[in-house]
């Protein structure tokens, strides 16, 4: 519908139906709809599977969604690194939601993984922001396709479940933009995702909810988003602040309380209609924009869609570790199955997006009929207790084979929507399981089904480790195609997995002191800071194993110099030096070589994903912008960028670099300066023209007053040491140390031509 045909179809509704629209499902049940001729429009809770409710429900709750197909969460989609892959996945979703009537699908969500506590972990998707935000475009983009709106989501600063409809995330506005806001920032400027979903939690103390910079400043003036922006369900805290900051329709419904809100303001004169107006068009030509492009004649075939569900589980699992090669497995020979998530996994976290799939395929469902594999429980997940029955019978059967396979994980007692972990570790049972299987057995690999790190005491005990991350309703079969080599696992890690929490940068202030929480760990988040420490981890960003070999050559850069308006082309050789096809994740990583402010050691400005036959050879080819070598200056409040010498890096994790070559980027920005009696002598000699005219003070011998040529002086004291002691002293520090050679007078009238 044009815009002219909105605004005049907004002309006909009264100012009680324009402020019921933005209120949620109130409004379609009115008579107003069917006199105005607006369509209704569903939406379904679930980033990676439908939640749509049965309408013929009496009460809502999972189990009273549809039937659907579960896909991984983001956890798992974000570890394929695979955009295709992902935006092929969307397609799935879109044509899922276009025959069910489906006109947004709320997701992607893409919080940074600050910690590996937060509950809503399963569903974000990295703790780097170009990760987040390239993977959530690639979904965006699929779904989107199919001509059905996305939510991207928890806008802003969402990274944690404790107080979360209260705490204010304290963040300085470096951080803001480097980290949080970068998340979204790709994926809304280049997919245009139809709707954002605005977050519970306060920012630097406003509401989410009513923060006009993050909601109107930001997410349309700067990035262009022209879509509406809906509340996380029961955000909304001041219903007239939040419509004037930029938040257009409340979830759910208040019943009417916080439509008369919105009226009274109106007939007061506090609240101006056209604010009202905006909203109503915004949410409208959403609306339209469905209704106009449905397609009748899709279908939702569960079962085709339950395929594509495990093509992408089967680049969602991460190989950890495999020593002397123990892994794939041999089909022929005879193994043990142990652990109750071989049988029944947990594909999927806890809480909104819970979906209620068609058919769940574990493991155990695929090989129990092979005739070499068997199986033991282990353990159970209702509670945390040691079954001694249990781990009796799986040690016997894990002693009689060559190799055990134990499933283990976190139950949704452990991760899940409304709670945050209080630890890192995993049941206490499936521990104690996993050493006592290993003491038998030296040919043990455990598969993981989690949404977040955890803590592996018994990493060294055992010979594989695969992270099956919450793959979705086909990862059991996924599962066993990687281990038994069928299918080559490619997929790599998108956060770091410490040793320990203590480790994690975040852990002395994470959750915070009553409703506030101060991110004052700032930029260095996740590799960010554990590469930058030279810390020990478990296993590093971005790394993951594969059963051939790679090998990187050839790196070139299209320049050795550039100015920062221009953009540097990067190729690098990737050869499959194995004897098995594969996929390899080829990272770029910059370094900024010498830098005036904090910066992490590297970040992640580029990756790809390239499938190789044995033998073959890519070439991999990355576009670097100013962004790539930039930081958000405060002073200026943009992006900003140093001149000098930048490392490019490419390797296969951010502690396996491959391969590094300099260029030197030249800064077309001028910063303001202002120099005071405060400034130091080493940073003004850091301006070329301050230098020029302070050359003649920094002759002065600031220990007689003579110049620098007199015998005296020069026995005194070396010109090395006078710059050293010059560089942090002050400009006033001349009153003191001239012996009256320069007045007060003549250092303000040289303020004056420094600053002029």
């Amino acid at each position: 519908m044009t815009r002219e045909k909105l605004q005049e179809l907004i002309g006909k509704m009264t100012l009680e139906e324009k402020a019921s629209l933005c209120s949620g499902a109130d409004f379609w049940h009115t008579e107003s709809v069917e006199r105005l001729g607006i369509p209704a429009m569903m939406v379904s809770d679930g980033p990676h599977g439908l939640r749509k409710q049965d309408q013929e429900a009496d009460h809502l709750g999972v189990n009273d969604s549809i039937k659907a197909v579960c896909f991984p969460a983001g956890c798992g989609t974000a570890a394929s690194f695979n955009r295709e892959l992902i935006t092929g996945m969307g397609e799935v979703l879109g044509e899922e939601c276009q025959a069910e009537g489906v006109g947004v699908i709320l997701g992607p969500a893409v919080n940074i993984k600050r910690s590996p506590l937060c509950g809503r972990n399963f569903e974000y998707y990295s703790e780097d922001p170009m990760v987040a935000s390239e993977m959530a475009g690639a979904l965006i983009k699929g779904v989107q396709s199919k001509n059905v709106g996305t939510s991207i989501k928890h806008f802003l600063a969402n990274n944690q479940e404790t107080r979360r409809m209260s705490s204010s995330s304290e963040v300085d506005e470096r951080t803001l933009r480097e980290i949080y806001l970068a998340a979204f920032e790709g994926a809304v400027s280049s997919q245009k995702p139809w709707t954002v979903m605005c977050s519970y939690n306060k920012i630097n103390g406003t509401y989410a909810a009513e923060h006009k910079e993050a909601l109107t400043d930001i997410l349309r003036g700067e990035w262009g988003f022209d879509g509406f922006v809906v509340s996380d369900w029961g955000a909304v805290n001041n219903r007239v602040p939040d419509l004037e900051a930029g938040l257009d329709l409340e979830m759910p419904a208040s019943g009417g309380i916080n439509d008369k809100q919105i009226v009274d303001a109106v007939k007061e004169g506090r609240l101006e209609e056209s604010v009202l107006d905006r909203a109503v068009e915004r949410i409208l030509n959403i609306v339209y924009r469905f209704q106009e492009n449905r397609n009748d004649s899709a279908v939702f075939d569960r079962d085709k869609d339950h395929e594509y569900a495990k093509k992408v589980a089967e680049e969602t699992i991460v190989l950890l570790k495999n020593e002397d090669g123990l892994l794939p497995l041999s089909e022929k020979e005879e193994i043990a199955f142990i652990g109750k998530y071989a049988r029944q996994p947990r594909f999927q976290g806890g809480g909104s997006s819970h979906i209620n799939s068609h058919k769940v395929t574990g493991a155990w469902d695929v090989v129990k009929d092979w005739g070499n594999i068997t199986f033991a429980e282990g353990y159970g997940d209702q509670e945390d207790v040691t079954d001694e029955a249990l781990i009796a019978e799986a040690v016997e059967k894990a002693g009689k084979t060559k190799a055990a396979v134990i499933f283990a994980g976190l139950p949704d007692a452990f991760e899940s929507e409304g709670f945050d972990r209080s630890h890192m570790g995993m049941p206490n049972c499936q521990n104690e399981l996993i050493n006592r299987v290993a003491a038998v057995q030296p040919n043990t690999i455990v598969v993981l089904h989690n949404g977040s790190p955890v803590e592996m005491p018994w990493a060294d005990q055992v010979k594989g480790i695969v992270e099956a991350y919450l793959s979705g309703q086909a990862v059991g079969a996924a599962v066993v195609d990687i281990l038994f080599g069928k299918v080559n696992p490619s997929a790599k890690l998108p956060e770091t997995f410490p040793y320990k929490l203590e480790d994690n940068p975040s852990y002395l202030y994470y959750l915070g002191e009553g409703d506030k929480v101060e991110y004052r760990e700032g930029v260095f988040v996740g590799y960010r800071y554990y590469d930058t420490k030279k810390m020990d981890v478990r296993f590093p960003f971005g790394y993951g194993l594969s059963y051939t070999t790679f090998a990187y050559s050839n790196l070139k850069l299209s320049a050795a110099q550039i100015k920062d308006t221009d953009t540097l082309t990067v190729s690098v050789d990737v050869t499959n030096t194995g004897s098995m096809a594969g996929k390899e994740v080829v990272q770029l990583y910059v370094s900024d070589v010498e830098s005036t402010v904090i910066r992490p050691v590297k970040e992640l400005k580029g990756f790809d994903k390239v499938d190789l036959q044995p033998g073959e050879t890519k070439t991999v080819t990355f576009t670097l912008g100013k962004r790539a070598f930039a930081y958000w200056n405060t002073q200026i409040h943009d992006w900003h960028v140093e001149s000098g010498e930048f490392r490019i890096l490419v390797g296969k994790s951010s502690r396996d670099i491959q391969l590094e070559e300099t260029v030197t980027v030249e800064s077309t920005v001028k910063l303001p300066v202002h120099f005071t009696l405060d400034s130091t002598f080493g940073d003004l000699m850091q301006d070329k023209k301050a230098r020029e005219i302070l050359e003649p003070m920094m002759k002065l011998d600031m220990v007689g007053g003579q110049e620098e040529d007199s015998d005296v002086a020069a026995s005194a004291i070396s010109s090395e040491m006078m710059e050293a002691m010059m560089k942090y002293m002050p400009l006033r520090g001349v009153l003191s140390f001239s012996s009256g050679k320069v007045s007060l007078e003549q250092l303000q009238g040289l303020l004056d031509q420094l600053n002029a």
